[in-house]
């Protein structure tokens, strides 16, 4: 199983930028697939999920939409209204159990992608 992400780069406050997941080696259509990301010096934190439902960090809310396209087998992360504290690493993550309960720790995620560099100027 491999999980691509893409979609980062540099873009200045109140941008947007959309981020993609391309899943291989399974389906994930009744499986959690979120996004992660990571700052320098902090800890992954839980930005988004998707099953038949969204999630959303509450830091995130409002301006950042995922979304999924069970045909390409691909999640994506819609982020408007950058703001320099969201430039981080962001990770592509999904479980393997087809579990009806959302988690927000990374650890119960078993499949992660190479991680994709969002940076937003002020």
């Amino acid at each position: 199983v491999q999980l691509q992400a893409s979609g980062g780069g540099l873009v200045q406050a109140g941008g947007s930028l959309r981020l993609s997941c391309a899943a291989s080696g399974r389906t994930f259509s009744t499986s959690f697939m979120a996004w992660f990301r990571q700052a320098p010096g902090n800890e992954r934190e839980f930005v988004s999920a998707i099953r038949l439902n969204t999630y959303y960090a509450d830091s995130i809310k409002g301006r950042f939409t995922i979304s999924r396209d069970n045909g390409k087998n691909t999640v994506y992360l819609q982020m408007n209204n950058l703001r320099p504290e969201d430039t981080a690493v962001y990770y592509c993550a999904a479980r393997k159990i087809d579990t009806r309960r959302l988690s927000t720790t990374s650890g119960d995620y078993d499949y992660w992608g190479q991680g994709t560099l969002v940076t937003v100027s002020s």
